[in-house]
């Protein structure tokens, strides 16, 4: 079978960088998740969940492709999954080819141009980064991490009652976040 993959772009003050075209398993499907959880519970808001979204944040000059972006303001939205500005808040799944421009370059960007809230995500670790906008910058509100699944299955009732696995995101207070469920299809 012959297939043909589109290669997705970002454009970083003014560099075009191919992205694959084709995550992992548990990138694509923690990203596909964290989607979910979003959208089920931010729609009665009015905010768009989107996967993979074309964002602009100066044209011709920083376009970026996060994993996962939230949007509350309308005006924002372009067609065919294009954002114009800063979403509320951006997911990024690491990934070894673009961990150190999601946690460098990036990073800064976003801070840079006001979007509120920043998780990245690592499969590898399982566990998710929480940075929140403070007075223009970026400070790291928690980091939330997930044991091992065999230790999870060896922890005694009191372990597991006091193990953090529920937050709330920052920017929507009604949602809480089980990072059992964000990392559930992780092998």
């Amino acid at each position: 079978m012959n297939s043909t993959y589109e290669y997705a772009e970002e454009i970083l003050n003014g560099e075009v960088f191919l992205m694959s075209p084709r995550p992992d398993f548990a990138h694509d499907d923690t990203a596909h998740i964290i989607k979910m959880i979003f959208r089920r519970n931010l729609k009665k808001l009015g905010c768009k969940v989107l996967v993979e979204p074309d964002v602009y944040l100066v044209e011709k000059l920083e376009q970026v492709v996060p994993d996962v972006a939230i949007i509350c303001d309308k005006r924002k939205l372009g067609k065919r999954r294009v954002v114009y500005g800063a979403p509320d808040l951006i997911v990024e799944v690491l990934s070894p080819s673009t961990r150190n421009r999601d946690k460098g370059y990036k990073k800064d960007l976003y801070e840079k141009h006001g979007v509120k809230e920043y998780w990245l995500v690592n499969v590898r670790d399982l566990s998710i980064e929480v940075f929140i906008l403070d007075g223009g910058k970026y400070r790291l509100d928690n980091t939330y991490e997930l044991p091992p699944y065999w230790e999870l299955e060896e922890m005694t009732e009191e372990e597991l009652a006091a193990y953090t696995f529920e937050f709330t995101p920052h920017q929507f207070k009604d949602l809480i976040v089980d990072i059992r469920e964000v990392f559930e299809d992780v092998d």
